[in-house]
């Protein structure tokens, strides 16, 4: 990231977001997608002593770090990981990669007894999942010390399908896989940690970090993004892949033997089958799934609906990359895109809504323009 770049990289402190640094980067690209932690690489470079002392405070594990756009954040998440590296002729540098907050649920593992016997909106598992790996407790701190946390905040979102759910102490499930296997029930919910700035103009421009839930989908924006073909639009393509679709589906959960002396086999749900694909003249192309924690049919057969659903025949997923101008907000996650294209392909043009899931950006760098290559769904 050049020093002309709009961007800033702010570095902070992950416990107390105390703000460690501002230093320029280069050669950085992020991403952030829904379903999935996104990601931020880049490079620090350290022409002289004082500038290192500074970046020595950059810490893999323990810092932040946030990418602001004109005021606007565009990304948040942890350094994970940095590469110290000296040249041939002695040019230093450091290398970073960093996930978005989300990741940090794949690095917790749930360590006590977490039981829902009676029916509870989902959403709100989610929220006290997240609720108990942000709380910082551990073997021997000081006596009345608070808990630190990454301070992750909630809103109130509400659904309507409610679950039965227990983790036992022992299993050390990752909270990551415990809120997969309640999401990806059919009729489940999306996630997203989203960073801004609160807009309350008493707190000074604080930034906030808010676990966003959607069921079944998080929706962003009241009105639609318009991006055309000639325009903004720089490139686009359309992947169709039959080999990641299906017309049946199959999912394979836990072990369960109660005779030691006999075979143990999975559960397994019922074959769910898109049989209008079928009899459209697909053939039968089977997709299967395995979810060793899961004990329930009949959470198995929600699974496997809900994969069929979301890999029927062909998958496509869109891919459009856009010139970054002023008119473009910084949450694109949720947000509806309408698309419209008119070229040899579409010569009576293209005029669709999809939902974008995905971003990547390339900030500009040695006359490169600010791009953003969006991911999208059919809304």
């Amino acid at each position: 990231m050049a020093l002309d770049t709009p961007y800033r990289a702010i570095f902070t402190d992950l416990l107390t977001d105390q703000t460690l640094d501002i230093l320029p980067m280069r050669d950085v690209q992020f991403d952030d997608y829904i379903g999935k932690p996104g990601s931020l690489s880049g490079t620090i470079p350290i022409p002289d002593k004082a500038i290192a002392e500074r970046v020595k405070k950059v810490r893999e594990g323990r810092t932040a770090v946030y990418l602001e756009r004109g005021g606007d954040l565009w990304w948040g998440g942890i350094v994970w990981t940095t590469t110290l590296q000296s040249s041939g002729r002695g040019v230093l540098t450091l290398g970073i990669q960093a996930a978005t907050f989300d990741s940090y649920a794949s690095r917790r593992r749930i360590r006590t007894e977490i039981k829902y016997d009676t029916p509870t909106d989902q959403l709100e598992i989610a929220r006290r999942l997240w609720q108990e790996l942000d709380v910082q407790n551990y073997p021997g701190a000081p006596a009345g010390e608070e808990p630190r946390r990454l301070g992750i905040t909630f809103g109130e979102e509400s659904s309507d399908y409610k679950r039965t759910v227990s983790w036992r102490l022992g299993d050390e499930t990752v909270y990551q896989d415990a809120l997969d296997q309640i999401s990806k029930l059919e009729n489940g919910f999306e996630y997203q940690i989203l960073v801004y700035r609160d807009p309350d103009p008493n707190k000074n421009g604080a930034r906030i970090k808010q676990l966003r839930l959607g069921a079944p989908k998080i929706v962003n924006g009241a009105t639609d993004l318009i991006f055309d073909r000639p325009g903004v639009i720089l490139s686009y393509s359309f992947p169709y892949d039959a080999t990641r679709g299906g017309t049946t589906a199959l999912a394979r959960g836990a072990s369960v033997n109660s005779n030691a002396a006999t075979e143990s086999r999975p559960l397994y749900s019922n074959q769910q089958v898109a049989t209008d694909l079928l009899v459209d003249g697909w053939p039968l192309i089977d997709l299967s799934s395995d979810h060793n924690e899961v004990t329930d049919p009949l959470a198995l057969d929600s699974i496997a609906g809900r994969e069929l659903g979301e890999s029927r025949g062909a998958v496509v997923i869109p891919q459009v990359s856009i010139h970054l101008g002023g008119v473009v907000p910084p949450q694109l996650i949720g947000r509806v895109a309408r698309i419209r294209i008119t070229d040899e392909w579409f010569s009576q043009g293209l005029d669709a809504r999809y939902r974008i899931i995905g971003v990547k950006v390339t900030p500009p760098e040695r006359g490169r323009p600010d791009t953003a290559e969006l991911y999208l769904e059919e809304a």
